[in-house]
């Protein structure tokens, strides 16, 4: 697997390819004082209030919107819509698999953002908090219900088949890379095969293939090794065998027995800050940050760490003065 991904302010982080920054100024004072001078404030809040209503729940501004003296002054209220709830949820479901499950209950980060974000909990329940996402059995409906061994999404039972592998020894790779994708979003691309290449963990060991699989802070293989066993009967039906080993050191150098205690340490780093406001920033743009947007993201770590909220976050972005120009 090759990584693919960008640079952070982190410290055990993610660092392969450094955003490269586009030369777009950014007025410190935001664009009104501009707007005024040319005579043209009504226009300048229009467009910000557009702007702002489409970014946040993908919907032209309301009257009441459009006439605002100030539309930031909306930002709060947008963020506690169903519309912005439901909108957010399908995004960050979209970036957290590479396409859509086969069924609904394939799709739990959509059901528990959607959960979390309706309910004002911490953006971390989505990884740690005690829940199930399972079908109910009606009509292909899912609930989210409490769970006290529930690890966010990731020991619900349709996420765990969607993403155990085919590794021949059940180790779960794909499950490993998707919890360290979703939590602090490391991104690697899969390389392609030969047709007769050992796929073996002792083929895994050679060549390219170490990189991502054995070295690294990310190491698949290891990560992997604290995680259960996928285990397939004779008759096709998978289970998983619960990790019963020993702690290993993980993450450059952190003791980790299993998957709640890998969650942990990923959500405790500085990288899920960031992932956690390259999300949001990403969601009201449409792409990622340019080098330049460097202060507007620090500004959005340091809400975000204070109040735990995605919502706190994506405010920061979206009341900057940059949103609007």
């Amino acid at each position: 697997m090759t990584p693919r991904t960008k640079n952070s302010r982190t410290r055990w982080a993610v660092v392969v390819v450094p955003v490269v920054a586009a030369a777009i100024g950014m007025a410190a004072g935001g664009r009104t004082a501009g707007a005024a001078a040319d005579g043209d404030v009504e226009a300048f809040r229009e467009r910000c209030a557009t702007r702002i209503s489409i970014a946040l729940v993908g919907k032209g501004a309301s009257e009441a919107l459009l006439a605002s003296s100030d539309p930031s002054s909306s930002v709060d209220a947008l963020l506690e819509s169903g519309d912005f709830v439901e909108r957010f949820a399908r995004f960050v479901n979209a970036e957290f698999n590479r396409d859509p499950g086969k069924d609904s209950a394939e799709d739990a980060s959509y059901h528990l953002a959607k959960y979390v974000v309706k309910n004002g909990k911490p953006w971390s329940d989505v990884f740690l908090g005690p829940y199930k996402v399972d079908a109910t059995g009606e009509n292909g409906a899912v609930q989210v219900t409490e769970d006290a061994n529930g690890l966010g999404y990731f020991r619900s039972q349709p996420w765990l088949l969607r993403y155990a592998g085919n590794e021949l020894a059940g180790l779960k790779i794909a499950t490993a890379y998707r919890i360290l994708n979703n939590v602090v979003g490391l991104q690697l691309m899969a390389t392609t095969n030969a047709p007769d290449a050992d796929v073996s963990a002792k083929g895994r060991e050679a060549g390219s293939c170490a990189g991502c699989h054995y070295q690294n802070w990310y190491a698949l293989d290891h990560v992997a090794g604290v995680l259960s066993t996928k285990v397939t009967n004779d008759k096709g039906e998978v289970s998983f065998k619960p990790y019963s080993g020993s702690a290993k050191s993980l993450l450059g150098g952190k003791s980790i027995a299993n998957d709640k205690e890998l969650v942990q340490a990923l959500v405790e780093s500085e990288n899920f800050s960031f992932q956690a406001c390259r999300l949001s920033f990403k969601y009201l743009y449409g792409r990622s940050e340019n080098r330049c947007e460097g202060p507007v993201l620090d500004r959005c770590i340091d809400a975000f760490k204070a109040t735990k909220t995605i919502q706190s976050a994506m405010a920061v972005i979206a009341k900057g003065p940059g949103f609007c120009q």
